[in-house]
Parts: C-alpha cells; structure tokens; sequence
C-alpha cells in the first residue's frame, strides 16, 4: 500500500506512464473522452481568497526582490502549483508541466519512449507500481514495488517526482542505470535499461488446444477495446470454447476502456464497477451486454492494478469467472485530467472519486485475492547477479544464492539455493559453461553471469514454464469437460 504519497507521476521519456485509472467528465462520471482531453468545469466557488491571493503574490515578490540569484518566475509558479497537490498526500493526483503533459497523452495513445514501468511516489521515494510486458524495464528484471533508489549516480530520495523524471530522461538508445531496493533483498540491486521507443501493443491473443483461447491486455489504452474485440472476434470464429484473460503486470489505463471490454461478458442489467464521491454518492455502472455461454478466468498478479482490478472483480462477482494468480496492487481510486483550464498546456491530473467492486468491496491498499492462488517458480522474481566481482568456490552470498536460483531454473541442479558456493554450485556452473561455450572454470565472471541471465529471461518467456498461465488453462478445460457433461 502506497501510504503517505507526497507526488505520483506518469513517468513516459524514462519510465511508462500508464494512466491507471482516469476519465475526463462531462456532469456524468462516465464519458467518452480520452483521459488527458479534461473538459470538467472549475467549481464556480474555487479560486483564492484576497488574502490567500495576496499571501501567495507577497511570496513571489519577496523571492523576486530579495533572494540572492535570479529566479524564473514560471518555476516559481509551477513549484506552487506542485507544492499544492504534494499536500494532498495523494499518489494520483499530480501536477505536469506543458512537456511532461504532452508525454502524458502520448501514453494514453498506446506508444512512447523510455524504459517501460509505471511509478508512484511513496513518501519520497520512487516506487515501480508495475513494468510493462515486453518493456527495457521488464527485460531488465525489474518488478512491481521495487523501489528505485538512484538513477546514474544520482540518488532520488526525497527528490521530487517531476525532478526525479528529469534525472531518468534521455534519448533512445542511452543507458540509465538504476539502483533499486527489493524486499527481500538485502543488497541494493543494479540494472542497466537501454532506453528504447516502446510501441504498446496492448492486446495478444492465441489459440491453444481444446478451443482454449488466450487474450493478454497489457494496459487499458484509448484502442485496447476496440482490439480486443478484434482478437476476441478471432478466437470465436476458431471455435473458442473458453477465454484465459491476462492483466498480469497492466498497471490500468482509460476507465470507458475497461467497461466496454467488461460489458462483453457480464450479462445486461449486473453491475461492472461503482463509483463514489466525496459526498459518499453513488454511480453504478451495469452492463448492456448480453455475456457469454463459455467459461472464462482471469490471470492476475501484484502488477495488476486499476482498470485491471475493475475487470477481475466486475468478471468475478458479475460474470462467474475464476481469478488465478497473486493478490493484486490495490489501487481504488478514480482521476480526471485538466488541461484547459491552466491555459499554457500543463495539467492537473486529480482524484475525483474510489471505485467499488459490483459488491461494494473497496479494494484500495489491499487488492483482490485470487480465487486460486498460483505462485511462478521462483527463478521468475530472483534478483540480477551483481558483476563486479567473480564468484568462485567457498564464497557466500546472496549474488551466489540469485546464481544458484538461476542454475536450478534451467536445469543444472546445483543442490543447494542458500549462498554458499560448494562443489555441487561448481559443477553446475561447468555445465552451464560448457553448454553455453564459454571456458568452463567453475567461476562465475561477468560473461557468465550475463549468460546465466539471458538464458533465465528465455526460459520465463517460454510459455510451458508459466505456472499461472498453465494452471488458467487447465482450469478452462475442466470447464469445457464439465459442461460438455452436463448437456
């Protein structure tokens, strides 16, 4: 749980931005425009009082005829502005200037360039709420609430987010070089993410045996309903008997997005979602559609969250699904954007209200339980291998012990996963050495242990290794086998 945020942000030329969870508003809760196109009205009491007006101008004043250096007075106004949502204390709602607003709504549109993670502020220091699918960040190893402690040398602590957003920004191609603190861990980890432009395809579907389909949503953008259908619409005409949905690390994205996508498998007349304002009113949102006669379950983990949450709940308690996987983040509440109102392209994205599952359940810092808990294996969360030294025989350490997660995950069978370097580590290594042609010594050098992880990277993306998603089609066939019983 996110606890005493001072800032949350949409890192994009760095780090992905996905929206998690924003609408614009028209008087209904509910519209058609695109998050970032805010088109709310300012509350006709809103503005300054003439004291707070003159307190806040006397302030500029002050600064401007008496502090030692030159000031740019827009820094000066965007730090207010900032200073002000700070104080909210909410992760989500946040100020961007006119450049970083702009790479906002480039995210919203499905493409950008960085490393691929969406981040929060949690009290000052920089958390990853999940990498995105096929992203610098994910390839990297990085993983949802990791916290990223440096960037290049420059330590983030205490640093503000926008700022943070600079030190992570560069062009495609450089190298940004984070240093992040895991739980778990008891050594600061170092990766090195080539930034690259990343192209969302936010939708993958394919066909597996027995008419089991799989559809993978990778964040909730302004198309991702529309290609959906699109994929969906395929499986069907291939004799789909039942639907494996995977919002395993989708950090969320446009709400009209994900209750289009719902609407297509809770049947007319139950509740998707329900939104609450401040003044503890209502809106639920039920669906028009007329649901599905197969079975269908839900993939989650600890990096879905939002609109990913939305569809697991709404698809469990309207729709009958099953939820397989992790706990999920945990993120409950609801943003707009403004835009117009500033008048020189910078924007205010704010929390307008929580979200309830179709039960009433607010799920904020806590996330929704699976229905079937499935764990990965557990070299698909072990850390990166630091390689500034070799590891060699008679060593100790939680480098040797990633080492040996990583030997036993491919097959070589050291014996033993605590930290200690023994003769049956060494002679995994040897084998490791020898299959992937480097001079087998026994010691871990840095041109092994970049061996050892490209090799690790493969075998999570092989498909036959992905416990939850292994279990989500097994448990879709029973299904088929039970109904095809029953009738």
């Amino acid at each position: 749980m996110l606890k005493k945020s001072t800032a949350a942000f949409m890192v994009i030329a760095a780090l992905l931005c996905g929206s998690l969870l924003t609408l614009a508003v028209t008087g209904s809760l509910f519209s058609g425009q695109a998050a970032g196109e805010s088109v709310a009205s300012a509350p006709a009491s809103g503005g300054l009082a003439q004291s707070e007006a003159k307190k806040l101008g006397t302030t500029l004043s002050l600064i401007e005829g008496n502090y030692y250096k030159s000031v740019d007075r827009s820094k000066l106004i965007d730090g207010a502005v900032n200073g002000m949502m700070e104080a909210l204390g909410d992760p989500y709602s946040n100020y961007m200037a006119k450049e970083t607003a702009e790479k906002f709504e480039e995210s919203i549109e499905g493409s950008f360039t960085g490393i691929g993670a969406e981040v929060a502020s949690d009290n000052g220091k920089v958390v990853v709420v999940s990498p995105i699918k096929g992203s610098p960040a994910e390839k990297a190893g990085v993983q949802a609430k990791d916290i990223i402690v440096s960037v290049n040398g420059t330590s983030l602590t205490g640093m503000d987010l926008n700022d943070a957003v600079a030190k992570i920004r560069g062009p495609k191609g450089s190298t940004a070089v984070l240093v992040i603190q895991r739980s778990g861990s008891t050594q600061p980890l170092t990766f090195n993410i080539r930034r690259d432009n990343v192209t969302l395809e936010t939708v993958n579907s394919s066909m597996e045996k027995n008419g089991v389909g799989v559809i993978e949503i990778t964040q909730f953008s302004l198309n991702t309903a529309d290609r959906f259908k699109e994929e969906l619409g395929k499986l069907e005409k291939k004799g789909l008997k039942g639907l494996v949905i995977d919002v395993r690390n989708d950090p969320g994205g446009v709400l009209p997005v994900v209750i289009d996508i719902a609407e297509q498998f809770v049947p007319r007349g139950k509740t998707i979602v329900q939104v609450e304002n401040k003044n503890k009113e209502r809106e639920l949102t039920t669906s028009k559609g007329r649901g599905k006669d197969y079975p269908v379950v839900v993939l989650m983990n600890k990096g879905s969250a939002s609109a990913s949450e939305i569809l697991a709940g709404a698809l469990q308690q309207s729709a009958g699904a099953k939820l397989i996987g992790d706990n999920s983040f945990g993120k409950g509440t609801v943003q707009t954007s403004f835009d117009k109102q500033l008048g020189d392209g910078s924007l205010l994205k704010i929390t307008i209200a929580k979200w309830l599952t179709p039960n009433g359940s607010w799920i904020h810092g806590k996330g929704i339980k699976p229905d079937i808990a499935v764990a990965q294996p557990d070299y698909f969360s072990v850390t990166p291998i630091d390689k500034s030294a070799p590891l060699q025989y008679n060593s100790n350490s939680s480098n040797v012990k990633s080492a040996q997660t990583m030997l036993d995950g491919l097959g070589y069978k050291p014996g033993r996963k605590d930290g200690y370097f023994d003769t049956g580590t060494k002679d995994a290594v040897k084998k490791f050495q020898s299959a992937a042609k480097l001079k087998a010594t026994g010691i871990i050098d840095a041109k092994t242990a970049e061996a050892l992880e490209a090799a690790l990277i493969k075998a999570i993306r092989n498909p036959v290794n992905d416990n939850q998603r292994n279990r989500g089609i097994e448990e879709i066939r029973k299904e088929i086998g039970a109904k095809a019983s029953n009738s």
